[in-house]
């Protein structure tokens, strides 16, 4: 079981919200599930994402943390861990996939850590692996998350963007971040009016 659901169920939900039966996804319902079998009471806990590759997906399945609501925080480390911990004094527990425990798994070893090309993999194979695997592949500890996570930024008033004409956050500066910033589109041609 993946908290409530069979692994098949899993697996159809993952396909629904995520678009496939994504590895890492699969992966991450096992870290939620052992995170909360981990914790020590049934409750409303914030989670961190250390990565924004396929284990924030996991979470907003599993849980009611959605980026959306503001209890999962990702900040990107480049490690596939997460973590479920009390918003009031940061304690919980931290999930991680463990490298020292994949030998077992070879082909999930060889897709963890990319050791063969995606178009190379065995899927069939990686899957059994990961649904006999389970949890087995996992570390936990225990862990108090730093105050600058836990500290939640009040929303604050809006301003007008003098080059945009859009609204934002005041406290952000005398111009919104996308025109400060500059980098999320290119200029061209291909710039059209808004249609009302």
């Amino acid at each position: 079981m993946i908290r409530s659901y069979t692994y098949e169920k899993f697996v159809e939900m993952v396909k629904k919200f995520h678009g496939y039966a994504a590895p890492g996804v699969i992966i991450g319902g096992f870290m939620v599930d052992l995170a909360y079998r981990s914790l020590s009471e049934e409750g409303l806990f914030d989670a961190l994402c250390e990565t924004p590759k396929c284990l924030p997906d996991a979470v907003q399945i599993l849980t009611p943390c959605t980026i959306g609501n503001g209890w999962l925080t990702v900040v990107n480390v480049g490690r596939f861990a997460l973590t479920l911990y009390d918003k009031r004094t940061g304690e919980g527990v931290r999930v991680f996939v463990d490298p020292q425990r994949l030998e077992n798994w070879p082909e999930i070893k060889a897709w963890f850590l990319k050791l063969t090309p995606k178009g190379e993999q065995d899927e069939k194979r990686l899957q059994e692996e990961i649904e006999k695997a389970q949890g087995s592949i996992m570390s936990i500890r225990r862990v108090k998350v730093a105050r600058r996570i836990l500290k939640k930024s009040p929303r604050g008033g809006f301003a007008i963007c003098p080059r945009c004409g859009e609204a934002y956050p005041a406290a952000d500066g005398p111009v919104c971040l996308g025109c400060a910033d500059d980098s999320l589109y290119e200029p061209g041609p291909h710039e059209v009016g808004v249609e009302h």
